[in-house]
């Protein structure tokens, strides 16, 4: 066994080094669903831009290419029929390039899928949103939230900065489009109208009373206000184009996000920009240079994970003994360290005494720091720091970053601190609990943790870690396990909170640590392996995916490896199926295990496959070597 493991991550090794760039950046693709490749096509068909045709064509044939044999397009593999929105997308999509006809085999089918599934009328509210914007339905009445929203002051019950940033910025485009009635159609544009099944109910929108009472509360702040409505709504309109315009990154995307963009691009278009606009057309080439190779296909990636995947793979290298002094490290290292952020931004709000030193996720973020890529870019530079001094300040900046973002309740958020207001997770919006809004996390909180152990050296009984792992046996599921937010899912959460758990000096024989385990070993597949459908997100609870995948075993292993002091025979059984399957093309290599927007974007990470099992495979390695 130890041969074949030390083969496998020689192996992986020799492969990340023939794909660094030459920046010393891994840039791997970030690919979901059809969202951002439909858009784009509407965006550009909108804008009557014929100057990108190539463009077009290209992701017209991705879009082609993901059609199921029923018509229908799915998020994941294991999505029963298809997804009504990914459908009604490409399919509006595909008829604005021009290049498919409404007539065809394929097409009629996509039709027939969205008519049995409800029509228009059942889309979630981002596919109503582009729909409302391109004239095909009236805007729904709760997405048209007055945007005097905006000038609430941060005193009021509910206001604007209640909403998450990556949320805001959504909503800031959107809220202007909506309340200025904003539709845009040309000569081209398809018609849907025999999709809409049913009168939109825009009387009867609010379907519970939270939400009912978030809006009349907000409508009651607004008229504490002392302006006229006319001059109060010119205020609002003018504010929430000034907060759009100081959240354009360089290359010129909202906050680095394509879905913000397009939805920003429409927004200034609602307010009188010509189509030529110099933000316009940065922002068109700022979504031409999300442009990734799949495999095959182009693919729009609505953010690149630049800085998340050469962290984690940095920081993977380096447990499985590639040296620091290894000309890739020092390159990569060099990247990271050229790309903490030292401005601040929408994270300050709940935070001001705290200079920045955080990094994001993107390598075009330069004021959106999370928490997850801090960590790991901070794990990734550990050694570099170690041997030269003279970085030391900027890991200690990114150290006081990570400990000052801290909730009240004990646990880590991704983006903003105490952005966690409860009565939020009925705003009228999908999935509003975690989309909306920022509370803390297991994945988050258990991957702090495990940093603030084993690398920064931080062991229990320190005041911030007590309340970090007394958050997570807090929120600690039945059945052992835990929820991941931004993975899939429980197997994440799970893995994080014991990784997290164990790195601080709790006991494996710990209740909730051993709770952890034994869920972890019951749901272990008979080829050795771990698998989790995204249906787990949607469902709340456990669901298997009935077959495994690279990145999930490789998480479910790590948090075994690091609870038992000797293999065990579920441990032997798993590298045994991560050793068989690194390399193999299957739907599983390929399955989406990183999480979004729940029901609605999930990620297939190009760059796990390599990652989480190297980790793995050395932490294995480097922990049972003595046994051997």
């Amino acid at each position: 066994m130890n041969i074949r493991v030390n083969s496998a991550i020689e192996e992986l090794i020799q492969t990340l080094r023939s794909e660094q760039s030459n920046d010393g950046s891994w840039r791997y693709c970030f690919e979901s669903g059809p969202m951002t490749d439909a858009y784009t096509i509407i965006l550009l068909r909108s804008l009557e831009n014929d100057q990108e045709e190539w463009l077009i064509q290209q992701l017209v044939k991705r879009l082609l290419h993901k059609q199921e044999k029923n018509g229908a397009w799915k998020l994941y593999h294991d999505e029963q029929e298809g997804n009504l929105s990914a459908t009604v997308e490409a399919y509006f999509a595909l008829l604005y390039s021009g290049y498919v006809e409404r007539q065809s085999e394929n097409m009629k089918q996509a039709k027939a899928f969205i008519i049995k599934q409800g029509g228009l009328t059942n889309t979630s509210n981002f596919t109503k949103i582009i729909l409302a914007l391109t004239g095909q339905i009236p805007w729904p009445k709760h997405l048209q939230l007055p945007i005097e929203l905006i000038l609430l002051p941060r005193t009021s019950p509910i206001n604007f900065y209640d909403l998450v940033g990556y949320t805001r910025v959504h909503f800031a485009a959107m809220l202007i489009s909506s309340n200025l009635n904003f539709k845009l159609k040309t000569s081209r544009t398809p018609d849907l109208s025999d999709m809409v099944l049913e009168r939109f109910p825009n009387d009867t929108e609010f379907d519970s009373e939270e939400a009912r009472f978030i809006v009349s509360t907000v409508k009651d702040e607004i008229k504490k206000l002392l302006e006229l409505p006319k001059r109060l709504r010119d205020s609002a309109l003018k504010k929430a184009e000034k907060f759009i315009i100081e959240r354009i990154e360089p290359n010129g995307l909202l906050f680095s996000y394509v879905s913000s963009t397009i939805y920003m691009v429409f927004a200034f278009l609602a307010l009188g920009y010509s189509k030529n606009h110099r933000l316009i057309r940065n922002a068109i080439n700022g979504i031409k240079n999300q442009v990734c190779l799949t495999t095959t296909f182009l693919h729009i990636e609505n953010s690149p994970s630049t800085i998340w995947d050469t962290a984690l793979i940095t920081h993977a290298l380096l447990n499985s003994g590639v040296s620091e002094s290894d000309e890739m490290i020092k390159q990569s290292s060099q990247y990271l360290l050229l790309r903490q952020h030292l401005i601040y931004g929408d994270w300050a709000f709940n935070n001001p005494n705290t200079i920045p030193g955080g990094w994001g996720f993107s390598d075009i973020n330069t004021f959106i720091p999370d928490i997850d890529d801090t960590t790991a870019s901070l794990r990734a530079l550990k050694q570099t720091v170690s041997e030269h001094p003279q970085y030391r300040s900027s890991w200690n900046r990114g150290l006081d970053w990570v400990l000052s973002m801290q909730n009240n309740d004990g646990g880590w958020a991704a983006f903003e601190k105490n952005t966690d207001k409860k009565l939020l997770k009925y705003f009228p919006f999908d999935a509003a609990g975690r989309s909306v809004i920022d509370p803390s996390t297991t994945d988050l909180t258990g991957r702090t943790l495990e940093y603030l152990g084993n690398e920064a050296n931080l062991l229990l009984p320190h005041p911030q870690l007590e309340k970090g792992s007394q958050w997570l046996q807090r929120n600690q599921e039945d059945d052992g396990s835990w929820y991941g937010r931004w993975g899939i899912c429980y197997i994440y959460g799970t893995w994080a909170a014991i990784t997290g758990m164990k790195a601080i000096g709790m006991d494996s024989n710990h209740f909730s640590i051993k709770k952890g385990v034994d869920w972890l070993l019951s749901i272990q597949n008979k080829d050795g392996g771990w698998g989790e459908s995204c249906y787990s997100d949607i469902r709340n609870k456990y669901v298997p995916l009935h077959a495994s995948t690279p990145s999930q075993t490789a998480w479910a292993l790590d948090a075994l490896i690091a609870a038992y002091d000797k293999p065990t025979e579920a441990i032997h059984n798993g590298i045994a199926y991560l050793l068989e399957n690194i390399y193999q093309n299957h739907w599983t290599i390929n399955y989406p295990t990183g999480a979004g927007l729940p029901g609605g974007f999930y990620i297939h990470y190009h760059s796990y496959k390599y990652i989480w099992p190297l980790l793995t495979l050395s932490n294995y390695r480097n922990k049972y070597e003595y046994l051997s």
